[in-house]
């Protein structure tokens, strides 16, 4: 593919944004991220195994294996204490910063370079394996993009930038192809948070969603050759939805409203602690750690339900947590919402991963507990609560519509008028009580959204 300049008519006319996809190096291109997709989405699938393993690994079998008979209550001290310190100590000595930093929201403004990787994987590892509250999304497409550009590099070390940036963005579809449950979801995650727009548009897409479509086939083959299963969002699950009725309608508004008074709220602490903790890195980050594990002790002394229901980023537990909402308490969802909720702030503010998967489970809580609420079905509110959590803390607005429907799938269709008046006034409501942007920091979102589409 040509480098930099697109093809203009030889009259001076606009140039034609097209005109690239009759190229031969177009049809290389996806080429290329077709091949890309095998070797990323399986290393992707490898990642998610690990991740997985380590969780029930540390919490159960570790504990057993040092003499307990089961895990002790006070068990989540050390283990986010660990984290902090290895997530800490990766910030501190790594090259890079283990990755972006997720209480500034979901980061696509470039590929990291080969020697930020390591920092990358070690630092997510520690995240999610240990206990904090974040989810796997925003590292996969971190090493995604970053393994896709040094593996295309290898081979063609003078890769055009434009062609890097839309190598990069082609691994980072790979890598998450199926963790959210569509790669159509990913698509519009990566499209939406990278600023991409206009004619270029489908044409950076494309090899991404071709990437992606390879690598959901590799992560259904990995699961029949392994066993382990796909680690794609899925909900075994969903209860019977009814038309929306004007009541429905009018809790549309309440939970967006609600919504986006909470994610303000957390987001806005997350911030605010982030500076303090980076300050002083490894001792911030062990009290941060210290911080998660204490509520949810507390949640699970106050409730009897299970520490890790606090603990993690909440992906595996949506299912149980619909399907047996009705052990849950009005109390007790309020309760895990408030402990996930602060953990999720702490999390943010020190660790390394990505928001999505928290954001989802504690709107999901929060749908459950106001289903309690006369007027309103359960499966409308789980739906409602994920949505617009979403777009609180992302600021997607499409993407957490997809999220919240996809996921409920025949029912999705059934809801998704309430999903959408939900997102829009939670979307509106937190730009309104988010701090206006001041010059400089708009023209620094401005330059990253820019290296994303280039």
């Amino acid at each position: 593919m040509s480098a930099d300049s697109p093809v203009g008519a030889p009259d001076g006319s606009p140039p034609d944004p097209f005109a690239l996809v009759r190229t031969r190096g177009y049809v290389g291109l996806l080429v290329m991220a077709a091949a890309l997709g095998v070797p990323i989405s399986a290393a992707a699938y490898g990642f998610l195994a690990l991740v997985n393993e380590l969780q029930p690994w540390t919490y159960t079998d570790l504990p057993k294996a040092l003499g307990f008979q089961e895990t002790p209550p006070w068990w989540p001290l050390p283990l986010l204490a660990a984290a902090g310190l290895l997530v800490g100590a990766t910030i501190r000595y790594l090259p890079g910063t283990g990755g972006h930093k997720p209480a500034e929201g979901l980061s696509t403004t470039g590929a990291p370079k080969p020697l930020d990787l390591p920092g990358i994987f070690v630092a997510a590892v520690a995240t999610l394996a240990l206990g904090a509250v974040l989810g796997p999304e925003a590292p996969l497409i971190a090493l995604g993009s970053g393994a896709a550009i040094w593996l295309v590099r290898l081979l063609k070390p003078d890769l055009p930038e434009r062609v890097g940036a839309v190598v990069g963005a082609a691994g980072g579809f790979a890598a998450v192809s199926t963790l959210l449950g569509s790669p159509i979801t990913g698509a519009f995650l990566l499209m939406e948070a990278s600023g991409l727009g206009g004619p270029m548009l489908g044409i950076v897409l494309v090899p991404g969603l071709l990437a992606a479509g390879i690598g959901s086939l590799v992560f259904v083959g990995l699961d029949n050759w392994t066993g382990l299963g796909t680690y794609s969002l899925a909900l075994p699950e969903v209860p019977h939805a009814n038309p929306p009725n004007v009541a429905e309608f009018g809790w549309a508004l309440v939970i967006g409203l609600a919504a986006a008074l909470v994610g303000t709220g957390m987001r806005r602490l997350a911030l605010l602690a982030q500076p303090r903790v980076e300050r002083r890195r490894l001792s911030a980050t062990v009290l941060m750690g210290l911080a998660v594990a204490g509520l949810a002790i507390a949640f699970a002394e106050g409730t009897g339900k299970a520490a890790t229901e606090v603990l993690y980023s909440g992906q595996t537990a949506l299912g149980p947590l619909l399907v047996n909402s009705a052990e849950y308490s009005v109390g007790t969802l309020t309760l895990l919402v408030a402990c996930k909720g602060l953990a999720y702030s702490a999390s943010l503010s020190a660790f390394r991963g990505g928001p999505i998967f928290p954001a989802m489970f504690l709107g999901a809580t929060g749908g459950i507990a106001m289903s309690h609420l006369p007027g309103l079905e359960l499966t409308p509110a789980f739906a409602m609560g994920i949505g617009a959590m979403s777009v609180t803390m992302l600021g997607l607005p499409l993407t957490s519509v997809l999220l919240a429907t996809l996921l409920l799938g025949s029912q999705g269709l059934t809801v998704m008028p309430l999903v959408i008046v939900t997102v829009v006034v939670a979307y509106v409501a937190a730009k309104r009580l988010s701090p206006p942007q001041t010059g400089g920091s708009r023209a620094l979102e401005n330059q990253g959204r820019g290296k994303a589409s280039s």
